[in-house]
């Protein structure tokens, strides 16, 4: 044999051996997309700084595929509260922010630590982890579209989750992405949101997604569908909970923006789409939602928040009650209620994490969609069927899908429900029972009396006085005149005394859509 021939039969040995490299290559890729997927995790509010011992849990639970929900760190800079000096982050005389951004150094170590602990790390070896980006890891408490740092941020955060180089992820403007896992009938799509980089300030009733990102939703939710679609939003879908605790406080979330909302919730309708559900994080609790009516069955919202932070953290050990009694009193339409939650209010203030567990094998298709504590303890979950989340005529989506206590938004409730913690926080202010007095409620438009504008309430009317602080019931119901016109009205509500004594006031606003010819308060 020539040297030529021999040549030529190596070449050919290679060029086999190369063939066979690359069929095996596509193969395994087309094997992890069409792999089954049964379990899933999911987490927000991870201080790199804090200890971390959930990650033993998330383990345990043995997660296929887990998803960061935002603020994977927490790499703005909190500045002290300073209510006098030079500078002021706090207080009617605010003059300087409560939180700077970090360098790009920083932020770089902040990952850096975030990615080296240990039970995380043994988490990347075991399971695939994607994610989108919250405020803090985007670089500033409740940033959206002005923030300058925005872009650099973005390729900080998807070296953290090792996206590729060639990911059309560094070439797009924002984090938003889409996977697809399982094969057909038994496929699972993860949509991630960003509603950071494109957002409109707070208060703006303007976008939170973008033009670009909503013509890419669109795509993917009316392009080829899957069994079950999992949108993953950092802020909260469903709740409302700042129509519940302000003027004390405010939480963000999809109800910021109705008008995005609903076009959300329109987009899911109109794209005939069955086994959609939302999960969120943000809020430094866990919680379930449900809205029953924006399609034609419940839309779950299932947050877990945090991996580290949490509102009872802030708190002593012996005020935990106090929080569980503010969870309690703070009213939800939206918030699922069930024997199983571990607090009565069905939310739980402690580190926690998510997770989705689906049956393919039973008939009908079923998932678990729980909240664990840091052992891996349910504190709150609910199971449902892909027939329940299907838009169909079929008695078991009817009968669940038309449950009008999960129809009632929270900005629909009288306004003496709305705001009882508000009530509450202000009476028990004025230290000392009430004997007797009154309730003064007025109602304006831009400072001018908006007729009928005054009304008077005997506190003692509906409750037998003397009374505890905190402890009376009044109602009040008000029929605006057709011709209200649209805007922002403020509420006073002024409690007097016996002796006509101011014990407290409180003033919250409302709005008038510019549709609306008639409102009730």
């Amino acid at each position: 044999m020539g040297f030529e021939q021999r040549q030529r039969q190596w070449r050919w040995r290679w060029c086999a051996v190369v063939f066979m490299v690359m069929i095996t290559i596509t193969l395994s890729a087309s094997d992890t997309n069409t792999k089954q997927v049964s379990r899933i995790a999911f987490g927000s509010c991870s201080n790199q700084n804090a200890p971390q011992p959930i990650w033993n849990a998330v383990l345990d639970f043995n997660p296929q595929i887990f998803i960061w929900l935002g603020d994977n760190i927490y790499g703005d800079i909190k500045r002290p509260f300073k209510l006098f000096g030079r500078e002021r982050t706090i207080g009617p005389w605010k003059n300087a922010p409560r939180f700077i951004p970090s360098s790009e150094e920083e932020m770089e170590a902040k990952y850096r630590k975030a990615k080296s602990n240990l039970g995380y790390a043994k988490l990347k070896e075991n399971a695939e982890v994607i994610g989108t980006w919250d405020d803090h890891d985007y670089g500033l408490n409740d940033a959206g579209k002005e923030f300058h740092r925005k872009i650099i941020n973005q390729k900080l955060l998807l070296d953290f989750l090792d996206e590729p180089q060639d990911s059309p992820r560094r070439k797009q403007a924002g984090v938003y992405a889409s996977y697809k896992h399982g094969p057909p009938g038994r496929d699972v799509q993860i949509i991630l949101l960003d509603t950071r980089y494109h957002r409109d300030p707070l208060g703006s009733d303007g976008t939170i997604l973008g033009n670009s990102q909503w013509s890419w939703l669109e795509r993917e939710l009316k392009g080829s569908s899957a069994a079950i679609t999992i949108i993953g939003s950092s802020i909260q879908v469903i709740s409302n909970l700042s129509a519940t605790v302000q003027p004390l406080f405010s939480m963000e979330s999809w109800a910021h923006f109705p008008r995005e909302r609903d076009r959300l919730f329109k987009l899911i309708a109109d794209s005939k789409r069955g086994g959609v559900f939302f999960i969120s994080g943000d809020v430094h609790f866990g919680e379930i939602t449900r809205y029953d009516c924006a399609v034609d069955y419940p839309l779950y919202d299932v947050t877990s928040s945090g991996v580290t932070q949490s509102v009872e953290g802030v708190v002593p050990p012996f005020l935990h009650f106090l929080v569980r009694f503010v969870a309690w009193l703070t009213p939800s339409t939206m918030r699922v209620k069930s024997p199983n939650c571990r607090h009565k209010s069905c939310v739980y203030g402690q580190p926690n994490f998510g997770t989705i567990e689906i049956d393919w094998d039973s008939h009908p298709v079923t998932l678990k969609l729980k909240v664990r504590d840091k052992n891996g303890v349910a504190v709150t979950s609910i199971n449902t069927s892909l027939v329940e989340l299907q838009a169909s005529n079929s008695e078991d989506s009817v009968k669940v899908g038309h449950d009008r206590r999960h129809c009632n938004l929270e900005v629909s409730l009288p306004w003496i429900i709305r705001y009882r913690l508000a009530i509450l926080v202000s009476i028990i202010l004025v230290g000392e029972p009430i004997q007797s007095g009154d309730l003064i409620y007025e109602i304006s438009y831009a400072g001018v009396e908006a007729p009928p504008a005054t009304f008077l309430h005997d506190l003692c009317e509906e409750s037998s006085c003397p009374v505890p602080v905190g402890h009376f019931l009044l109602t009040h119901t008000e029929l605006l005149p057709t011709v209200t016109p649209p805007g922002t009205y403020n509420v006073k509500l002024t409690f007097k005394n016996q002796n006509d004594k101011q014990l407290s006031c409180i003033i919250f606003p409302f709005k008038i859509g510019a549709g609306s010819s008639v409102s009730a308060i």
